[in-house]
């Protein structure tokens, strides 16, 4: 059984994808940063495990037990991300840092370390989700679209090391989903906001979700170094 290791797993985007990775019959592994997130993952037949890639503890502890668990990952997707918005000249060090920590460099430090997983085992998938913020911008969130667009670039580079591997690399980029923290911002679920839409609504968790399964599979074998869209016309 191949295994599966999703960050930011016990909600929104991240929770369809573990749900719906752990229906295609793959063992998976999910992150949250609280323990009533790891219930949360445990309550639906997915092993939670702590994790905070801010904090260098957390990601230590987490890394050993990882270890203990002795199981060789063969897909990752990179989910977890955090927003700390305001306009560049209100902008604290701290919040620009804080997302490149999480966003960016969270990125980085799984992938490199699950990387080696997957040459042992010549295969592997990783995918990336990062934002249609990373392509058009989004005022207050200077720090967010530039550490999203970091992973695409990274994912573009990546793939070309290591496709020869059998592994691909790919980023998700989803645009306005409807998950708990948008359905509670009065300022997201604006009619103005849904009008630029050409679909004309939100997407859902379970649609990103199903793309990623397919990510996942060996038709998409032939498919690597890509940034797919999923914003219902928002962003083309």
């Amino acid at each position: 059984m191949k295994v599966a290791l999703v960050t930011g797993a016990s909600r929104g985007i991240g929770q369809a994808i573990s749900l719906q990775l752990k229906d295609d019959g793959y063992r998976v592994l999910g992150t949250a940063t609280t323990s009533s997130g790891i219930k949360s993952l445990k309550d639906k037949g997915i092993e939670g495990l702590e994790l905070d890639l801010n904090s260098p503890n957390s990601k230590e502890t987490f890394w050993q037990e990882i270890e203990s668990k002795e199981v060789n990952i063969s897909i990752l997707v990179n989910n977890a991300g955090i927003t700390r918005d305001n306009i560049v000249l209100r902008m604290s060090d701290n919040e620009w840092q804080d997302i490149m920590n999480v966003n960016l460099n969270g990125a980085f430090y799984l992938t490199k370390k699950i990387l080696k997983m997957m040459l042992k085992l010549k295969w592997g998938r990783v995918i990336n989700i990062t934002s249609t913020s990373a392509s058009i911008g989004n005022k207050g969130q200077s720090n967010y679209s530039a550490a999203k667009a970091g992973v695409e670039a990274f994912t573009k580079s990546l793939a070309r090391e290591v496709g020869k591997r059998n592994i691909t690399i790919n980023s998700i980029a989803p645009g306005f989903i409807s998950t708990d923290m948008t359905e509670q911002n009065d300022a997201v679920n604006s009619q103005d906001l849904i009008n630029e839409i050409p679909l004309g609504r939100f997407g859902k968790p379970e649609e990103v979700a199903h793309l990623a399964s397919f990510l996942c599979s060996e038709e998409a074998s032939y498919i690597t170094g890509q940034i797919l869209h999923i914003n219902g016309g928002l962003y083309m």
